[in-house]
C-alpha cells in the first residue's frame, strides 16, 4: 500500500502522463454517455484500431439512443457485421430500447440501474458511469488487472484464488476521487500502451518507482498466463449456388440455435446471421452436404458439386476449416425467406466473417 504522499505523488505522475500522452480517439472528444457506452461496448474484445471505423459508420446511421432503439435490428446487425461477437450488438439495441422506455432517452446514472440494462456488467458500468457522469467507481478489465498486478507483484492466475476482488479494492484504492473518469482511462492507457503483456516499456512508465514487479526483476512474467481451452477442431462444409449473372442465394437468420449432432452449434458458429446452406461435416463433405441439400431443395436433382477453395476460421476456442461447394445453376432456387444477391457484394445483409471467407473462397479458381 502506498502511504499519502506516494499515491498523491502516483497520481499526479499518471494523470500528468495521460493528459500529454494518451491516444486521439474519437470517443475521447466529449463525454456523451451514449458515445462512452457505444465505444465500450465495442472494444469489448476488439482492438481499438479495428473498432474505431464500425464506431464511426455506427455513429453516422445511430447518432441518438433513439434512432438505435427504433432500428430494424438486422440493420444494426449489418452495420455490426465483420467485429463479431454479435451478442453485443443485439444487447446495445436492447438497452437502447430500455433506456428509451424507461429512463426517457438517457443513459442512467446509477450503477443498480445501468447493470439492469442488457449486455451490461460491473467493468462496463463503472466505466461508462465514470468517464461520462464523473461517478467514483474504479474500473477493472485485463489491462487494469495487469498493471496492478505488476504494481503489488502479484504471483498466480489473477482470476484464481481470490486475486480478482482484491484487484478491485486496489484499483478503488487508488481511485482519484477527483477525477474518476481521466483516472480510469488513465490506468487502461497505461495497460494498453506501455503495460503491455510482453515486453513492457517501463524506463517510460510514470509511476515505474511505485512498480514492486520492476523492482524484482518480475514485470515481464507477471501476470502469469492463464490456461487456455483446448482448441476444438471443426469442419464445415457450405454450398454457394452461383446463377449466370453471378447472383447467389443466403438463408435467414435461425430463430433459434440449431444444435448439431456432435461438438458444434453451427448455428452459433455463423454468429445467427445470413449465411450460405452449411453443415457440420463428419466424414464426407461432399456426400453430406448433397443430403442436407435435398432436404432443403427436395425438387433439385443430379447437382454438380463443384469444390471450392478451403478456408479457415476461428472463432473463440473453436479451429474451423471450411468446405465451400459450388453450383453453378442457371435459376437460384427458391426458398421462403430466402433472398438473392450478388456474390460479389453481400454487404445489404447481415453476415458474419465466416460467411465472407466462404464467399471469397466462392470466388477464387479451384486451382488456387
Amino acid at each position: 500500500m502506498l502511504s499519502s504522499s506516494s499515491l498523491s505523488r502516483f497520481r499526479k505522475n499518471l494523470l500528468a502522463w495521460f493528459s500529454q500522452f494518451q491516444r486521439d480517439l474519437p470517443w475521447r472528444r466529449d463525454k456523451d454517455p451514449y458515445r462512452v457506452w457505444l465505444s465500450e461496448i465495442m472494444l469489448q474484445q476488439t482492438r481499438v484500431a479495428a473498432a474505431i471505423p464500425y464506431y464511426l459508420r455506427f455513429l453516422e446511421r445511430f447518432p441518438t439512443v433513439q434512432s438505435l432503439a427504433e432500428a430494424p435490428p438486422q440493420e444494426v446487425l449489418r452495420l455490426w457485421a465483420g467485429l463479431g461477437y454479435y451478442s453485443r450488438a443485439r444487447n446495445l439495441q436492447k438497452a437502447a430500447q430500455e433506456i428509451v422506455a424507461r429512463h426517457h432517452g438517457i443513459f442512467p446514472q446509477t450503477e443498480e440501474q445501468a447493470l439492469a440494462l442488457p449486455g451490461i456488467g460491473v467493468y462496463t458500468a463503472a466505466a461508462i458511469l465514470s468517464i461520462a457522469y464523473e461517478k467514483k467507481l474504479a474500473v477493472l478489465d485485463g489491462n487494469v488487472a495487469r498493471v496492478l498486478a505488476r504494481l503489488d507483484a502479484v504471483t498466480g492466475d489473477l482470476r484464481s484464488n481470490g486475486r480478482w476482488p482484491k484487484l478491485q479494492q486496489t484499483a478503488s484504492t487508488l481511485l482519484d476521487p477527483c477525477c474518476p473518469g481521466d483516472w480510469n482511462q488513465a490506468l487502461m492507457e497505461l495497460g494498453a500502451t506501455l503495460c503491455t503483456p510482453r515486453s513492457p516499456q517501463c524506463r517510460l512508465c510514470p509511476v515505474a518507482e511505485s512498480c514492486e514487479a520492476r523492482k524484482l526483476g518480475l514485470a515481464g512474467s507477471i501476470p502469469e498466463k492463464r490456461k487456455k481451452r483446448d482448441t476444438v477442431e471443426i469442419v464445415l462444409a457450405s454450398l454457394v449456388f452461383i446463377d449466370p449473372k453471378g447472383r447467389t442465394l443466403l438463408l435467414p437468420p435461425p430463430k433459434s440455435p440449431q444444435k448439431s449432432t456432435s461438438r458444434a452449434d453451427v448455428a452459433t458458429l455463423l454468429s445467427r446471421m445470413w449465411h450460405f446452406p452449411t453443415i457440420e461435416v463428419h466424414q464426407n463433405a461432399e456426400l453430406e452436404l448433397r443430403q442436407h441439400t435435398h432436404k432443403l431443395f427436395p425438387a433439385l436433382a443430379n447437382l454438380h458439386f463443384v469444390p471450392a477453395p478451403k478456408a479457415r476460421h476461428a472463432v473463440t476456442f473453436h479451429s474451423i476449416t471450411i468446405l465451400p461447394f459450388r453450383i453453378y445453376i442457371p435459376k437460384l432456387p427458391r426458398l421462403a425467406s430466402a433472398k438473392s444477391l450478388p456474390l460479389a457484394d453481400l454487404s445489404s445483409l447481415p453476415i458474419s466473417n465466416l460467411t465472407r471467407k466462404v464467399a471469397l473462397s466462392a470466388s477464387l479458381p479451384s486451382s488456387m
